[in-house]
């Protein structure tokens, strides 16, 4: 448990906003001309896309909120599935993707007052409806835009697609192992695990790895008895979740190039997000900072007309959907675990 809380420390937000804000400054400094910043402008047109690209934002939080609700079972209510949803995402910002927040977003539900093993299956579920929304999702729009979903221009498009191909093909395994254990047979996977465990460099991990294990086929007995209703409303939630981070972007580009896009073209721009994000997915720095300010330009640069404006629009895209997580995070964390902690003081 403190090793969890110490991993959470506020202090930890500066790598990533230096990693991002460094890459970006370099990107910047690479392609600097007068130019770079006069598609800025401040009117009426402008502040009403940006406000709903940050509407996107609010709507993914509430999809997220709702799903956490729908996943406990109503065992929370919509103030705590909020602190939890701000704690995940920042605990996600603040940790590399490939890692992401699953221990301490178990944690969150623990100290909520979700059992132990539900904590798990919650927090197991939701990765779950998300690796599948992805996995159903890149095969449709690759199957609609062909390889127009990866950048037509870039100079590292050969590593671009091992990154997608890779990233997808970690995603599809891991979907399939979770699918396994969690519906099939989850006796297996603690065999397997326990015999993994047995190697003397790992015994010392072994009950923790058993534990685990027990708590996994926990989750699969209260996941397999869910009815229609629950995976309906779930799923949906995830759809609606990814679709209104992506179109962040979609509506920061309308702010800024009014006029300048088709249906078409923003249908294929959620279509390039998608396989953006199964690199950033996999990404080994905090929230994926620097990678997703490179890989924005490098997807989404055949949209922009000019390409000194790349990295200021990375920027501005990474302020409005994932540099909030930080401080949002920042000053919810020291009310939360006062409140929680106090709470069990006095149980």
């Amino acid at each position: 448990m403190d090793k969890i809380v110490n991993t959470l420390k506020p202090g930890r937000i500066i790598w990533p906003i230096l990693i991002g804000v460094g890459v970006s400054a370099y990107l910047m400094f690479k392609s600097f001309d007068e130019d770079t910043f006069s598609f800025l402008s401040l009117s009426w047109h402008v502040l009403f896309y940006i406000l709903m690209a940050l509407l996107m934002m609010a709507v993914r939080d509430f999809a997220y909120i709702y799903r956490l609700i729908v996943l406990t079972d109503g065992g929370i209510t919509w103030r705590q599935a909020f602190n939890i949803i701000m704690l995940w995402e920042f605990s996600s910002a603040i940790s590399p993707s490939v890692v992401g927040g699953t221990g301490p977003a178990i944690f969150f539900l623990y100290k909520e007052g979700i059992n132990g093993g539900k904590s798990t299956a919650v927090v197991l579920t939701a990765i779950f409806l998300d690796e599948v929304f992805f996995i159903i999702s890149v095969p449709i729009v690759y199957f609609i835009f062909g390889n127009n979903i990866f950048p037509p221009d870039s100079v590292s498009i050969d590593q671009i697609i091992y990154a997608f191909y890779g990233g997808y093909a970690i995603i599809f395994i891991y979907t399939l192992f979770l699918t396994y254990a969690l519906f099939i047979n989850p006796h297996m996977f603690k065999s397997f695990i326990s015999w993994v465990f047995l190697f003397p460099v790992l015994t010392r991990w072994r009950l923790r790895a058993r534990k685990s294990a027990n708590q996994l086929i926990q989750t699969s007995r209260s996941i397999k008895s869910k009815p229609a209703a629950y995976w309906i409303k779930s799923f949906l939630a995830t759809i609606l979740a990814w679709t209104g981070r992506y179109w962040v972007v979609n509506f920061m580009l309308i702010a800024f190039f009014a006029n300048k896009y088709s249906i078409a073209d923003h249908f294929l721009i959620y279509g390039r997000q998608l396989s953006m994000w199964i690199i950033l997915l996999v990404s080994p720095t905090p929230g994926g900072s620097g990678v997703a300010e490179f890989v924005f330009s490098d997807f989404l640069g055949d949209f922009i007309s000019n390409s000194s404006w790349y990295a200021p629009l990375a920027i501005f895209w990474r302020m409005l959907s994932y540099y909030p997580y930080l401080f949002i995070g920042v000053i919810i964390l020291p009310i939360w675990l006062r409140r929680v902690f106090s709470k069990s003081k006095s149980d």
